[in-house]
């Protein structure tokens, strides 16, 4: 028992090193790829740059209906955590709920069957990766963080957004951002941002992240980097909890 203990805590420390030597990984190829962006290297992007995204202004009461429909199992939705147990520094408690229906390109057909219009729309976007609702419990707050790689843009379609919009907001890099339902927001989530929820309401939006437009040799550079991603403990252990949970809720996903 002492043997396979010991094993144990050889395997987590390696496993945390590698992690956080991905990150430096990463990140140090972020100046690169941001030279080999086609758009500006801003924290928040002009919704305009992405011509496609009209199409969300129009459908997005038929993904805020389908959200609503998961809304009712609310407390049977994952945690953040549960999913990427990395994230609990920034989300310790339950307040924070998601539903993923692609990662890193994986589609999560059981959800998608659930979501079918949110499916749909999600299809349109141009090297879709990861999509989830992201689902904030009031007084919500996210602390400062930031994501890793420059190869993506990051998302935010306002679904269900508070009466006091002010007090629900995200700094992006010095940028104060505000929700509004059916606008997407759109910003590169290297830049640490921060989340507060200082209302009495839920926020819910539907996050994902795409491929940035880029150079030839930015696309090839991101390609090579998401392979990796997808090779790496960080995705490997969200798929295995995403697959547990859909395991676990069948016949909730079922319904």
């Amino acid at each position: 028992m002492d043997t396979a203990l010991k094993m144990a805590g050889i395997r987590s420390r390696r496993r945390h090193m590698v992690k956080r030597l991905g990150k430096r990984l990463f990140r140090a190829v972020n100046g690169y790829l941001a030279r080999q962006s086609t758009i500006a290297d801003v924290p928040v992007f002009d919704s305009a740059l992405f011509d496609w995204s009209k199409g969300f202004a129009g459908g997005w009461k038929a993904i805020r209906k389908e959200l609503d429909a998961m809304l009712e199992f609310r407390e049977s939705l994952p945690r953040f955590q549960d999913l990427s147990p990395d994230q609990a520094k920034i989300s310790p408690d339950d307040n924070w709920r998601t539903l993923v229906l692609f990662g890193f390109g994986d589609r999560s057909e059981p959800v998608c069957r659930l979501c079918p219009e949110t499916a749909r729309m999600l299809q349109t976007v141009p090297g879709l990766q990861t999509a989830f609702f992201s689902i904030l419990a009031p007084g919500k707050h996210v602390p400062r963080h930031r994501g890793v790689t420059k190869g993506l843009v990051r998302c935010h379609l306002g679904l269900k957004i508070p009466d006091q919009a002010e007090k629900c907001r995200m700094d992006v890099g010095g940028v104060n951002c505000v929700w509004e339902e059916g606008k997407a927001l759109f910003f590169d989530d290297t830049f640490h941002h921060e989340v507060w929820n200082e209302t009495d309401q839920e926020r819910a939006v539907l996050l994902f992240d795409f491929e940035r437009p880029m150079t030839r040799r930015g696309r090839f550079a991101t390609s090579v980097l998401l392979r990796l991603l997808r090779m790496s403990a960080y995705f490997k252990d969200a798929k295995r909890n995403q697959d547990a949970w859909e395991q676990e809720y069948a016949e909730l996903l079922q319904s």
